[in-house]
């Protein structure tokens, strides 16, 4: 079922450079390709925040209703890193002045939002293969 959601972008009050682990920017990637979607809507109910995460952006929207974005991860450059288990530079963009702590626990309950996300797609049930045998024929 196709949703079409809103969000809204007030003006910037400040950016800077980060970095995101390895290990949450490939599950956020894997599951967004998995969805088959443009966008993956990720709740972080420990925070009550909604993630739209998208290929080049996740944003980050108070859960409570307001559509209105406080935080926005932007112009991901995993090219940039040496392996697939280095940290992903990013630009941190940031639309509230008490952003500070927020940005602190996003990376870690973003991480562990994602994990319980992709153990619900584990339990439904991905498509399984099957193993043929290969058998040599005798000349």
């Amino acid at each position: 079922m196709k949703v079409t959601e809103s969000f809204y972008m007030g003006e910037p009050l400040g950016q800077q450079h980060q970095t995101l682990a390895a290990a949450t920017y490939n599950r956020a990637q894997l599951l967004l390709a998995h969805s088959g979607e443009t966008s993956l809507f990720v709740p972080i109910r420990s925070m009550q925040y909604l993630a739209v995460l998208q290929a080049r952006e996740f944003l980050f929207v108070d859960g409570m209703g307001s559509r209105v974005v406080e935080v926005a991860w932007r112009h991901f450059r995993p090219s940039e890193r040496d392996s697939l288990d280095a940290p992903v530079p990013f630009e941190l963009v940031f639309f509230r002045q008490d952003s500070a702590e927020v940005v602190r626990r996003l990376h870690g309950e973003l991480r562990r939002a994602l994990d319980q996300l992709a153990s619900r797609h584990a339990l439904q049930g991905a498509p399984t293969g099957q193993v043929i045998p290969f058998r040599r024929q005798r000349t």
